[in-house]
């Protein structure tokens, strides 16, 4: 139990004992500094510990923001400051330092809360200071201020502030105009009852399961059902992130969950689609596979792209400086926001869709709008990239270099390679890896299953990605690497599996890109979580991107298509148990020893 030290002299009527109690603090009471140090002394090392001024005024969910958030080690706002277990040795020192010199570091303020603050300010230690915004949080030093400071509390609604606080600050159109008005709401009704977002979250995964197990029926009445229930998994799905910012329940888990089950539920929804199809007798399997790899590269361009400029410094462009002129436009905003598709948008037309039409059609509106919003994105990257001059860091070249997912093949090939690959042009790298992949990607879509081009392409595909990756990714356009390997792999799969022409072959392969996206999507959400990469075993075990692509060509070359259907199934088995396994593994170790909790206010995916 987190424990809060109330210091000072007390104030009649002043209700911040209780309001710390509500928040889950057991309440001490302390005169001075000394008797701070002391009592600080004794809180156990692995609970959070706040020291709160006596005289503070201010809303209950001032305090909240200030003492609760599980993201940040050491938080303060006027008149408290707190600290979780790993900065507890930080505040120790602070407070001795300001018990032993009288409050030295800051004789200028009178609460012991705000010296101790300033004394870790002085220590360079990294306080985090949420955005109170119309919320109030003072320490009034004399009677008329103190009235002044209830009056400005009683004028501001908290729940208000706590409720619009909750959503997204930037979101796509459908969900901010058409889901959250109301989600919010379901979120505080779960908050009340004390479920946590990671049930709200495998709820909507749930939900979203069995809107798939309706649509694979065939039936008109399952495909109404289907839509049905896949708005309601989306509403759900902004519950739960709404639920984690009104009580503040950010989690590393739970942001792997939600990450995760996004993606899961989407691409179990394709393959209930495409069930339901083959019962009405159109097998649209290949679209259903089309749609999960553009849908994954998209993704993945998003975050090469913004691993490669996290901290790029110089990162300006004309071409950003006018995006920025445009979202000064109101209605700009919203279209460019609708155009890229987001989920919300997304989600709405599939549900739509697929209530009103077929498959088939619903497979073609989402591959014309995933395209186009691609198209859109991709091309605006470029032109940034091309256009401002940054310079990128090792951190960044390490990360695309993991998101790159290179095997055995092309680190061996990358290092007998180095000297060659200094002397290219800057553009070369990813013009590089484009040539292979589409080379691959072309022969399996153009020959004739079990013919060796395929299989001679892949080799030199491996021989390509080792040179696109034999010196650091810190070109103007080397974050397009990543995405033109995940093209490459994903499309020789699918087209190997279409050509072999063998039922059950197009399923299988669903499978397998399905097992290895998530294995993308894995390295993804640890680097977005300051873990690192996937072991190297793990990449190692499962092959590289090249190293499947090689492997999956060559039992082209040596399987009879109904032989290579069940390889396929086989590997995409294999590759999803070590992937999960792993994966889980890590993620769930992770949050037993407190990692950092990780909460995504980015674009919508």
């Amino acid at each position: 139990m987190p424990t809060a030290i109330l210091t000072g002299q007390p104030v009649p009527g002043s209700s911040i004992e209780s309001e710390l109690r509500s928040l889950g603090f057991d309440v001490h009471l302390a005169a001075g500094a000394a008797e701070t140090e002391t009592l600080l002394a004794r809180v156990p090392g692995e609970e959070r510990v706040a020291v709160v001024d006596a005289r503070f005024v201010g809303h209950p969910h001032a305090l909240r923001l200030g003492l609760t958030d599980p993201r940040f080690p050491l938080a303060a706002i006027p008149g408290a400051v707190t600290a979780q277990p790993a900065a507890r040795q930080t505040l120790t020192r602070a407070t001795a330092r300001e018990n032993s010199t009288g409050g030295g570091t800051a004789v200028d303020v009178d609460s012991l809360a705000d010296r101790i603050t300033a004394a870790l300010d002085a220590d360079g230690a990294g306080v985090h200071r949420p955005e109170l915004g119309s919320l109030v949080a003072a320490v009034p030093a004399d009677p008329q201020a103190r009235n002044e400071a209830r009056q400005a509390v009683a004028a501001v609604d908290d729940e208000a502030v706590r409720l619009k606080s909750a959503v997204k600050a930037r979101d796509g159109f459908v969900t901010t105009h058409f889901i959250s008005p109301y989600s919010r709401y379901i979120a505080r009704w779960c908050a009340r009852r004390g479920l946590t977002p990671n049930q709200v979250t495998t709820a909507s995964l749930i939900t979203a399961l069995i809107a798939a197990g309706c649509a694979a029926t065939g039936t008109r009445g399952g495909f109404v059902a289907a839509g049905v229930l896949l708005i309601a998994s989306f509403v759900l799905d902004c519950t739960d992130g709404q639920l984690a910012r009104y009580s503040l329940q950010y989690s590393t888990l739970g942001a792997w969950l939600d990450a995760t089950f996004d993606r899961a539920k989407e691409y179990a929804y394709y393959a209930g689609l495409a069930l339901g199809a083959a019962r009405g007798g159109d097998d649209v399997w290949a679209l259903a596979l089309g749609a999960m790899v553009l849908q994954t590269c998209r993704h993945v361009v998003d975050f090469s792209f913004n691993e490669a400029n996290h901290d790029a410094s110089a990162n300006t462009s004309p071409t950003a400086a006018l995006s920025d002129k445009l979202d000064s436009v109101g209605w700009t905003v919203w279209l460019r926001r609708m155009i890229v598709l987001p989920i919300g948008e997304r989600w709405a037309m599939i549900a739509v869709l697929t209530a009103l039409t077929t498959p088939r059609v619903t497979f073609y509106a989402l591959l014309i709008g995933c395209a186009f919003a691609a198209t859109y994105t991709t091309a605006g990257r470029v032109l940034r990239s091309l256009t401002r001059k940054a310079t990128r860091t090792d951190r960044a070249a390490k990360a695309l270099a993991d998101l790159a997912d290179s095997g055995p093949l092309a680190e061996a090939g990358a290092k007998g390679l180095r000297t060659a690959a200094r002397r290219l042009p800057g553009f070369a790298t990813p013009a590089v890896a484009l040539l292979g992949g589409a080379a691959v990607v072309a022969t399996a879509a153009l020959t004739d299953f079990g013919g060796p081009w395929p299989l001679v392409a892949a080799l030199g595909y491996a021989l390509t990605s080792a040179l696109a990756v034999a010196r650091p990714l810190k070109g103007a356009l080397d974050w397009l690497v990543p995405p033109f390997f995940r093209a490459a792999e994903y499309l020789t799969v699918l087209f190997l599996a279409a050509k072999a022409d063998v039922n059950g072959a197009l399923p299988a392969a669903f499978g397998l890109v399905a097992a290895v996206a998530y294995h993308h999507y894995d390295t993804v959400y640890r680097i977005r979580g300051d873990a690192g990469a996937p072991p190297q075993w793990l990449v190692r075990t499962v092959g590289g991107h090249e190293g499947r692509t090689l492997v999956v060509t060559l039992l082209a070359v040596l399987l009879t298509a109904a032989q290579f259907k069940v390889a396929l199934t086989v590997l995409a088995v294999v590759v999803a148990l070590v992937v999960l396994v792993e994966s889980i593994r890590f993620w769930v170790a992770a949050h037993q020893v407190g990692a950092p909790a990780v909460h995504d206010e980015g674009e919508p995916a």
